[in-house]
């Protein structure tokens, strides 16, 4: 998918009302932001329009809300963490209800260059549904233009992604997308439809089910395809071998071997872990002292669940990657969460870390696992968005992309 779309450079912007949704939500604790990445990657799309004399209006969800509005999942932490970055006031509309009469009035009263930050857009319930037609048309009216830069809810067909364009539209306005929009569609986009090869995935995390499509895409699109996590042990089980009490979707097994028949007849090659790190029974809490015995993946004991990849997998798996000149990583290769069952993920961020190629984190757990690990700066680009990464590399229309304006 190629961006062919208008972006934020093709807006003549000054002294216009412009409505940005960004992705603020960030993870907060006792109120307190505990990792800012999100605020940061909104900053130069924010500041561009800033500098070109716009009115910024910006929205954002923070939280799934799912007991109605509350003031744990306002929005008023990143209003003063955006006050604080941008050097100047982000004047914030507390109502619950959005784009009532307070963000009309905050927004009458903007100058050139001002910037309001509306309340937490889940609030009003109507966001996630088919019936949000109302919201998208207040936010509309809030607004002359429109600049998507929320890549991480870009997957969401929702009032305040998609549905507003159709009213910015009719009222002769522009619907673009921003610089950070416009960063994840090259890199992934390029990654999946157009990379330098050879072309290396790694896929981990829990579920196949969680990644059915993106398996059977990728297999189309990589030369090489790397399984870990707990979803290797079905295409292991799928292989006839014991996987003891690992995660098993028994229900998957037959797709499991389709897939495998499928990388044999395109030439592709599959690597699942050949060693296993396991463990009697499951920490509690998740990040205990866990005692472990690795094992040879097909002589798994029945009474242990294997938990990470193990060092002759860490090697087969940095191996592949050192000749790629393509990597995409999504899902940790084990519970990354705690420390004993971490190396995996490790081994896989530091093989990445150390090669030349063009090195794409999607999002979740893997963004986080490159994060805590320090190798972020060492990364082409880590996606901001888990969920729309995924259905991206699905191969599928992201419907916060599509609403946006051709050139």
């Amino acid at each position: 998918m190629a961006l062919n779309k208008k972006t934020v450079d093709d807006l003549n912007a000054k002294g216009r009302r412009v409505l940005v949704r960004c992705d603020f939500n960030v993870p907060l604790k006792e109120g307190v932001i505990t990792d800012d990445t999100r605020i940061k990657a909104a900053l130069p799309t924010i500041q561009k329009l800033i500098n070109d004399g716009a009115k910024v209006i910006l929205c954002s969800h923070l939280g799934k809300v799912k007991n109605g509005p509350n003031e744990g999942e306002s929005l008023a932490p990143v209003a003063k963490a955006l006050s604080e970055k941008l050097g100047k006031e982000v004047n914030f509309v507390s109502d619950y209800n959005v784009t009532g009469d307070a963000a009309t009035k905050a927004v009458a009263d903007m100058k050139e260059g001002d910037v309001v930050l509306l309340q937490n857009t889940r609030f009003r319930g109507a966001e996630e549904t088919k019936n949000g037609e109302d919201f998208s048309k207040e936010l509309a009216e809030l607004a002359d233009d429109y600049v998507c830069d929320a890549f991480g809810s870009s997957h969401r067909a929702h009032a305040s992604v998609a549905g507003v364009t159709k009213f910015i539209s009719a009222k002769g306005g522009t619907n673009a997308v921003g610089y950070l929009m416009q960063k994840e569609i090259d890199f992934l986009g390029n990654a999946v439809n157009d990379p330098v090869r050879p072309f290396v995935a790694i896929l981990g995390g829990a579920k196949v089910a969680d990644k059915l499509n993106v398996i059977d895409n990728l297999l189309e699109k990589a030369d090489t395809l790397i399984i870990g996590g707990g979803m290797a042990y079905t295409f292991l089980k799928a292989q006839g071998k014991e996987i003891g009490k690992s995660m098993l979707d028994e229900s998957k097994i037959d797709y499991c071997n389709e897939m495998l028949a499928k990388a044999e007849k395109l030439g592709k090659k599959i690597l699942l872990p050949v060693d296993a790190v396991t463990i009697a029974d499951f920490p509690n809490p998740i990040d205990a002292p866990i005692e472990t015995v690795t094992v040879s993946s097909d002589a798994m004991p029945a009474d242990r669940e294997g938990c990470d990849i193990g060092p002759k997998s860490r090697e087969l798996f940095a191996e592949a990657v050192k000749s790629a000149k393509t990597v995409v990583w999504n899902g940790p290769m084990g519970v990354f969460e705690n420390p004993t069952l971490a190396a995996g993920t490790l081994a896989v961020a530091e093989a990445l870390a150390a090669t030349d190629a063009t090195t794409i984190i999607g999002g979740g757990d893997s963004a986080a696992a490159v994060n805590q690990m320090g190798l972020a700066d060492k990364m082409s680009h880590i996606s901001t968005g888990g969920g729309a990464s995924l259905e991206f590399l699905e191969g599928k229309d992201l419907p916060g992309v599509v609403a946006a304006d051709d050139k």
